[in-house]
């Protein structure tokens, strides 16, 4: 695909260039808790606008039913934008209206605007190829030139990302060729141990990747929620733990395979169990108890890995040589539950291999818990873009740059 450099070398000045961005980022009402994904697509946006170009920023957020829901305003992401810039930034409080078409008319050579969220029009997410397809069309006559840096957003089979780009010159932004450049060491030439760790709640949610790294990699530690249909598949009570019964037997034939195919699967040996879910909103001191994996009480849920199951993965992953990591391993956002995901994060940091944190909770989680984030080799914006990616998917918005 081409990128943005090869944009830059013909010249955007006074051209307007539509970046679709990933600005997808966690609100608490007017505050973003977590800018990383605004930051992620500043190398792009600078460069174009040191370039002369107008720029005509667009995003979804959340999930909004195809119309204008104040909960999902894209104005508090557009305002910290222009705080990362250090610029000021039109918004518009429309998708495609008037406003928008004023907020683009307005716009000066190296001047941004960013249009209201792409969701709330019905033709974005629509399952009707004609609506998609009108929606990008109206996209269209805003820019000249597109510019896809939405990583988070290219597995979405979505009016802007899939459609939008096959109606003009497109070029990927810096954040879309990173991220498929550390994909491809991933999957392509792995520099070896390769050791993947895999947390989250539902096992659902990775079987398809699972089913893939049987045949790549050397490692796979697992943990989270999704760890107890693991442990319930090896015969071990699982108390009232998150668990998927139905995904049992497909588990069972995972870890048929992964000893036939001589990749180490390890899990929990030791588990934080407790009464209750803990208050994430107080975050008030939660009891629990410490038991063996497979002693986890009848009436207790598993809420973190224990401490020697720390210790135990920490060692997996000290020899490695590429190490890619989706998914809490407990609760993190409650302190109690939050030693496992730590134990993991620091294990990257203190490890000489090529780092890959796989976007989504766990990105989050790496913020949350104070690390730095460029201790790590890369942090993805996309959890669910990478995931599909190393499953050997085609994603629709990487194969519509590429066309």
């Amino acid at each position: 695909m081409k990128t943005i450099d090869d944009l830059l070398r013909q010249g955007v000045e006074g051209k307007r260039v539509f970046v679709r961005a990933d600005l997808n980022v966690p609100q608490d009402g007017t505050t973003i808790t977590d800018d990383g994904r605004i930051r992620a697509v500043l190398p792009t946006i600078k460069a174009l606008t040191a370039a002369g170009a107008k720029v005509v920023v667009a995003s979804h957020l959340g999930r909004p039913k195809g119309a204008p829901d104040p909960a999902f305003t894209l104005r508090f992401a557009a305002s910290r934008l222009g705080e990362l810039l250090g610029r000021p930034v039109a918004f518009a409080g429309d998708t495609i209206g008037s406003e928008a078409h004023a907020a683009v008319a307005g716009l000066d050579n190296g001047q941004v605007a960013v249009l209201e969220n792409l969701r709330f029009h019905p033709g974005e997410t629509s399952k009707d190829p004609a609506e998609r397809a009108e929606l990008a069309a109206r996209l269209a006559a805003f820019a000249d030139v597109y510019v896809g840096d939405g990583f988070g957003a290219v597995h979405r089979q979505h009016a802007s990302v899939a459609e939008l780009p096959r109606l003009m010159p497109k070029y990927a932004g810096y954040l879309i060729a990173t991220e498929v450049g550390v994909l491809r060491k991933l999957t392509e030439d792995v520099r070896r141990p390769y050791v993947v760790v895999l947390g989250g709640a539902k096992v659902s949610d990775k079987l398809a990747v699972i089913d893939q790294l049987l045949d790549k990699a050397d490692r796979l530690l697992i943990g989270g929620g999704m760890a107890y249909t693991f442990l319930k598949a090896k015969g071990y009570e699982v108390g009232i733990s998150l668990l998927q019964e139905d995904q049992v037997p497909i588990v069972t034939e995972y870890m048929q395979r992964a000893e036939k195919n001589g990749v180490e699967l390890v899990l929990p040996v030791d588990i934080l169990a407790a009464a209750e879910f803990p208050d994430l909103k107080t975050k008030a001191p939660a009891d629990h108890v410490t038991v063996d994996a497979d002693k986890i009480p009848s009436d207790k849920e598993g809420l973190d890995i224990g401490p020697r199951t720390r210790e135990l993965y920490a060692s997996k992953l000290a020899d490695a040589a590429t190490i890619f990591w989706n998914g809490p391993l407990g609760v993190f956002e409650h302190p109690d539950y939050a030693g496992g995901t730590r134990a993991i994060a620091q294990a990257l940091v203190d490890s000489d291999a090529f780092t890959v944190v796989g976007g989504g909770d766990s990105a989050a989680a790496v913020r949350t818990l104070g690390f730095d984030e460029n201790a790590f080799g890369h942090i993805s914006t996309g959890g669910g873009a990478s995931l599909e990616y190393l499953e050997g998917k085609t994603l629709p918005g990487l194969a519509a740059l590429e066309d």
